[in-house]
Parts: C-alpha cells; structure tokens; sequence
C-alpha cells in the first residue's frame, strides 16, 4: 500500500497542496495510543503498519528483498484501477510492501510513477490508526486539510477480502517520488493484519527521514504526534533499518 494506495490496497489521489499550518494539538488513536498530542510522541518504529518499496518490476523487488534478507516476499494481489500489484514481507507486526506495475492492467493512475524507476526505493509509509474518524475530525478541527477516511478492499490469493479504510493529510513536503508525510490505516474489523499472512524474524530497527527544509517536515511530524530524525539532504528521503536472518539491511 502506498499513498495514495495503501499495501495491498485501492487507490486514494494525493494532491500535493501546503498543508504545513498552525493547529492545535490533535488527538487520536494510534496502536492504542493518544496520537496527535504534543506531550504524547510517538517513536515511528511504534507507530509504523508498513513500509512501501516501489519498484517499475515486482520481480526485481522480490528478488532484491530475497537477496538482501535471504527470505522470498509472499504475493499480495492486484490493484483493479489503479495498475498496480504487491508482494509483502512480514516485519512481525508490521511489513514491507513491494509495489509494482501490474502488466496485466491496461491502465495505470498511482500517484508515483514506478514505471520511472531505475532501481527499487522507499517511496511511502503508512501508520497505524484504531479510529481514524476520529483522526480525520480532530485533524481538521485543528486546521489541517485531509482527504479521505476513503475506503477500500482487494482479494487475496487465498480468496479472502481484505478491507481497510485511509487517512490522507494534505502537504507539499514531498516529491514526484518520495513521500515523507505518512498516510493513515485503519483495518477492517475482524481482519487479520498482513504481517501475519507469513510470519519472519525480519523487524524494523528504525526509520530516518531526509529533506531540505527538516525543520518543517520535524515539525509536521510532530504535529501528528510522531518523533522523528531529520536530517538535512538536498532532496526527501526515507532510509530504514531492517534486522533479517541476514544481518542489518539499510533500505532507502
């Protein structure tokens, strides 16, 4: 899923509008905890559901996330609409989401063009929400512009529905590539959590963030009540840490 599709999700349009105001403190629920509150930050390897790797062919991002951690993705299914398909890689309660063109699509509407890209790289993240009305209500009482909650479903290979429901907040701190700003999930009701199809010993150590303007993107984070490491770099870039079977993987 990826913004504006979720891993192994439908299609949400982003519009890249300054969405970077002033609001009061926001609160909502994520993994269980207040979100949005200033006194009340969150670690993002806490508040992570999933990474997304794009890639313009999902063979070669398979094979890169075999090679690296000595593990083969599982397949996740197709994106009708959108062009899309995914292969997921556990990371125990969260995963890593391989997202590619789907050749069997005549048409192809994702926000990130990865039929563009050279090599396989980090390109969104989405974080895990228990209400996401409530976000949705709180987030734009305290001045944020947002889109969605939208929802959205696809079929698995073993035939079952998978449904969710996303959060987006308007910004203009990414790229045509790299989104630094998270989207938000919230799953269906009784739905298994993908990171459970194919259990690993793969976990995420950490998530950095790169951008030219850090302070801004530090501090829209934190207004979503997420403490992040930004560091300065001439264009957004998301770098995280893996521990695989493999040693430590470095993904950017």
């Amino acid at each position: 899923m990826g913004f504006p599709i979720v891993p192994g999700c439908g299609k949400v349009t982003r519009r890249h509008l300054l969405a970077y105001q002033a609001g009061a403190a926001l609160i909502t629920f994520v993994r269980g905890r207040n979100m949005f509150s200033r006194d009340n930050l969150l670690p993002i390897t806490e508040a992570l559901d999933h990474l997304l790797l794009g890639t313009s062919d999902l063979d070669q991002g398979i094979l890169l996330v075999k090679e690296m951690t000595g593990l083969t993705p599982g397949m996740g299914g197709s994106h009708p609409g959108v062009g899309t398909r995914n292969a997921l890689l556990s990371l125990g309660k969260q995963y890593l989401e391989i997202i590619a063109p789907d050749p069997a699509q005549v048409s192809f509407s994702y926000r990130t063009d990865l039929r563009k890209l050279g090599e396989p790289r980090l390109i969104a993240w989405a974080a895990l929400s228990r209400n996401i009305d409530a976000a949705a209500l709180k987030a734009r009482g305290a001045g944020m512009e947002v889109f969605g909650p939208s929802d959205g479903s696809r079929k698995k290979p073993d035939g079952k529905i998978l449904t969710w429901r996303v959060l987006g907040i308007q910004n203009s701190l990414g790229n045509s590539t790299v989104d630094p700003v998270p989207f938000f999930i919230q799953w269906g009701e009784g739905v298994p959590h993908p990171s459970q199809d194919s259990v690993t010993d793969c976990r995420l150590e950490s998530l950095g963030f790169e951008h030219p303007e850090p302070e801004k993107l530090r501090a829209l984070l934190r207004k979503l009540g997420f403490n992040a490491d930004v560091k300065r770099a001439a264009a957004a870039r998301l770098t995280a840490s893996i521990r695989t079977p493999k040693g430590l993987w470095t993904l950017s």
